[in-house]
């Protein structure tokens, strides 16, 4: 499909598409309730497990971490279809499970959701960069920068920081205070509030129940863990190298999110744990279709697949993405972009 008709045909084309694919929204409540027992269960039970492989040794035990996060990491993209208010029929019960899972993984969903929002509203918008996004400069803007905030940048696009130090002060840190939607009112605060004295309960239930230092030990790598796969994930579905960017005169929402998100194919048993999120091309197009439905719109539309594809092995070169380069209309490494300097 044709990319950057700034508003033309092309737009014309994802905007019609995407009512299109309304008719894939209506979820299944049966389905849904599944794949929350599916999900919660599994993760429940293995936490259980870590726990009891303690006495035997942790190491042994530790290797249940992957799996455990992976389950976390499916109830993260539960809570993502409740903030879209796709997952069930009715917004309340939407919310209440999305502000329950939100608990088990550190995210105030209130403030979460409202975040979001912006991000699928902006994404791709150069003149709207900021909010539920990772950072990312043009050439131009980096080549302006000081020699210090250029060093800056550099390490926050570094691998460790991206996908170690970050995930860790994302969830850990900076999801306990709100910042970021100061026009938003109270709303964020209570969110991130509630869910904080929600954490702060099931927390001391937990040690009361196993004891601190066994809780540390399970709770702290399935924790650190799901939150550098979620960053990978979303990383790799907007950083990838044929992405969309425009200046709000060319941007426009359906285009940015139909190329501007890629299509993550990866192998059956991920898609299965991270919930066909790779699918994120046709998400971005049409929010609305609970992610169970995803791979029917995929097989009813094998255009759509080839769009912004990404293999596993393909996603691991988007790590050096990291400057938009507005003359080329793609993302360069650090490298390319001196080269053509």
């Amino acid at each position: 499909m044709e990319r950057y008709a700034g508003g033309g045909r092309v737009a014309s084309e994802c905007r019609e598409l995407a009512r299109e694919l309304g008719r894939y929204r209506e979820p299944s409540v049966a389905r849904s309730v599944f794949e929350v027992a599916v999900t919660a269960g599994p993760f429940a039970l293995l936490w259980a497990a870590m726990w009891a492989a303690l006495g035997a040794g942790y190491w042994a035990g530790l290797l249940l971490a992957v799996p455990a996060a992976g389950f976390l990491v499916r109830l993260f993209m539960i809570q993502h279809d409740c903030g879209h208010g796709s997952f069930f029929r009715r917004r309340r019960t939407n919310d209440w499970v999305g502000r329950a899972i939100g608990v088990l993984t550190l995210t105030p969903y209130g403030f979460w959701r409202r975040a979001h929002a912006v991000h699928h509203a902006s994404s791709g918008n150069l003149d709207r960069r900021g909010i539920g996004a990772i950072s990312t400069l043009t050439v131009r803007e980096f080549q302006a920068l000081s020699r210090r905030r250029r060093f800056l940048y550099r390490l926050y696009r570094h691998p460790v920081v991206m996908f170690g130090i970050g995930p860790a002060y994302l969830f850990v840190v900076q999801h306990r205070v709100p910042m970021g939607l100061a026009r938003s009112g109270w709303q964020p605060w209570l969110s991130a509030m509630a869910t904080n004295a929600a954490l702060a309960g099931v927390v001391a239930a937990m040690i009361w129940l196993v004891g601190l230092g066994p809780f540390l030990l399970v709770q702290v790598p399935i924790t650190l863990l799901a939150a550098s796969i979620g960053v990978w994930l979303f990383y790799v579905q907007h950083q990838f190298e044929e992405t969309f960017w425009a200046r709000d005169p060319a941007w426009n929402v359906h285009e940015a999110g139909l190329h501007g998100s890629s299509h993550y194919d990866l192998p059956g048993v991920l898609r299965w744990f991270t919930a066909n999120i790779g699918v994120h091309h046709v998400h971005h197009l049409c929010s609305g279709i609970p992610y169970y439905r995803l791979p029917q719109v995929l097989r009813d539309h094998p255009r759509i697949a080839a769009t912004g594809r990404l293999t596993l092995m393909q996603s691991l070169r988007c790590v050096n993405r990291t400057l938009w380069d507005e003359d080329r209309r793609t993302l360069v490494s650090f490298r390319e972009a001196a080269s053509a300097a």
